[in-house]
Order: C-alpha cells, then sequence, then structure tokens
C-alpha cells in the first residue's frame, strides 16, 4: 500500500503539471532570450534556462504533457489490439488460430520500438504521432501475451464449463466471463506499459524520431544539453530527473497495484 501511495503521488504531480501546462507556465516556453542563457536556477527561473534562454520549468511541464500524451495513446493502441488477440488465442487454444496469433507476437517482437520507429519514419519521418505507432505496435504483443496467460488458467474453471454448458460460445464467453476476471491484471500491466511508453518517447526524442521542434520533450532537451553537462549541469539534470521520477512513480504504483490485486502477495507481505 506504500509503493501505491507513494506512485500515485509522485505520478499525480506530473499528470498535474502537464495539465497546467495548457493554461499557464511561468514563461513560454518557445520563447527565446539569448542574453539570459545558461542561467542557473534562480527565484526568477526555478529550474535555470537552457542554452537558448528559454524557461527549463516551462518546457518541462510542456514536456510532460508530450511523453504522457504518446505513452498513454500508445498503451491504449497496445491494450485495445492485444487484449482481443489474446482472448481469441485463448479461446482457441492448440488451433492455428492461436499459432498464427502468437507466432507474429514473436516476430513483433524480434524489433524493439526503436527499430521499429526508424522503419516508419524511414517513411513517413519523425513526429509523435510516429512514435505513438512505433511504441503502441511494440505494446500489443506484451498484452497479447499477459491476456493469453491469465485467460488459459480461467478456461478449466468450473463457471466457464457451465457457461459453455448453457450454450454460449467462445467469442461470448471470453467477454461475459474472462474479460472481467483479467481486467485487473490487465490494468496493472497497463500501468507499467505506461512508464516503459514515457521512457521509449524519451529515448525516441533523445535520438530525433519523437516530437519534433519547437514541441518540448524530455528526450530531446536531454540531446541538445549533453555537450553543456560541464558548463550547466542543471539544463541535463531537471529533465533528467523528470524522466526518472515519472518512470519510478508509475512503477511503484503498477507494484502497489499488483501487492493489492493479487492475495497471494498480500498474504507474502504479511
Amino acid at each position: 500500500m506504500r509503493n501505491l501511495v507513494l506512485g500515485i503521488g509522485i505520478t499525480a504531480i506530473f499528470v498535474l503539471a502537464a495539465l497546467v501546462s495548457f493554461v499557464w507556465t511561468p514563461y513560454d516556453d518557445a520563447a527565446l532570450n539569448i542574453a539570459n542563457k545558461l542561467k542557473s536556477p534562480s527565484a526568477a527561473h526555478w529550474f535555470g534556462t537552457d542554452q537558448l534562454g528559454r524557461d527549463i520549468l516551462s518546457m518541462i511541464m510542456v514536456g510532460a504533457r508530450t511523453s504522457i500524451a504518446v505513452a498513454l495513446v500508445a498503451v491504449g493502441i497496445g491494450m485495445g489490439l492485444g487484449v482481443p488477440l489474446g482472448l481469441t488465442a485463448a479461446a482457441w487454444r492448440g488451433s492455428i488460430l492461436d499459432e498464427l496469433i502468437m507466432r507474429s507476437n514473436d516476430l513483433i517482437f524480434a524489433f524493439p520500438s526503436l527499430l521499429i520507429a526508424i522503419m516508419i519514419t524511414a517513411v513517413w519521418g519523425p513526429s509523435a504521432v510516429n512514435a505513438i505507432i512505433a511504441i503502441g505496435i511494440f505494446n500489443i504483443p506484451v498484452f497479447a501475451r499477459v491476456t493469453r496467460g491469465a485467460a488459459l488458467s480461467l478456461w478449466t474453471r468450473d463457471y466457464i464449463l457451465a457457461a459453455r454448458v448453457a450454450g454460449k460460445g467462445g467469442a461470448r464467453i471470453s467477454v461475459e466471463h474472462i474479460l472481467p476476471n483479467v481486467l485487473n491484471l490487465l490494468i496493472v500491466q497497463g500501468t507499467i506499459q505506461f512508464s516503459l511508453g514515457i521512457l521509449a518517447e524519451a529515448a525516441l526524442s533523445y535520438v530525433g524520431l519523437g516530437a519534433q521542434p519547437p514541441t518540448p520533450s524530455w528526450g530531446r532537451m536531454l540531446a541538445e544539453s549533453q555537450t553543456l553537462f560541464m558548463l550547466a549541469p542543471h539544463i541535463t539534470l531537471f529533465p533528467g530527473f523528470a524522466i526518472l521520477l515519472t518512470v519510478l512513480g508509475l512503477n511503484l504504483a503498477g507494484d502497489g497495484l499488483r501487492d493489492l490485486i493479487d492475495p497471494k502477495l498480500r498474504k507474502v507481505a504479511r
């Protein structure tokens, strides 16, 4: 429970910063002020300014909006496509359809999200939308595997056998009986994939494949500031800490949810 509360608290700070950035930031995140460049943190600029005189706190607030939106939509794509595939594979376990779905998932797993992003951007160019597609594609087999594994253990339960005797088909049983019983597990997995999505978005932006200027991105902020670390370390540290704390908060929340939902883990914790 402590991990859950701490994780939700950390995550809420960044979500709140992202929401507030829609209506207010301390400074215009795109405003350049070369005369004010590389200023250390102060009362005027809490996180200092970068090499172009932009306020780092304002950029981190807007960057939170970008990272959270990309990761959230990507996880939604992965869950929206992966869960039905996993339920279908479990319902027709051992069939050609099951083999086709799972071997296709293995094929996607062979290509990391960064490599998928490179292939996509080679065709359509780098952008936040293409980063979403790349991360979303990589999430599909994750949710498909988790769903199938959890569903397989339920197909032998007595209430499932009773539903089959009542004349319900595989698709109806999957939706009415299997999905509600694996939903808690999927929520926990979604939280974990959300944190990995933020990390992946930062990595893609770092190599120039994510959100493009002038849209702020934590990964690109790191890439642009790395050569100035010895001169002005704050322009690297603050975006790095933003990524670290967000991922940490989501992982703690995921662990807390898992402990709360899984009775076996609660028993061990005691």
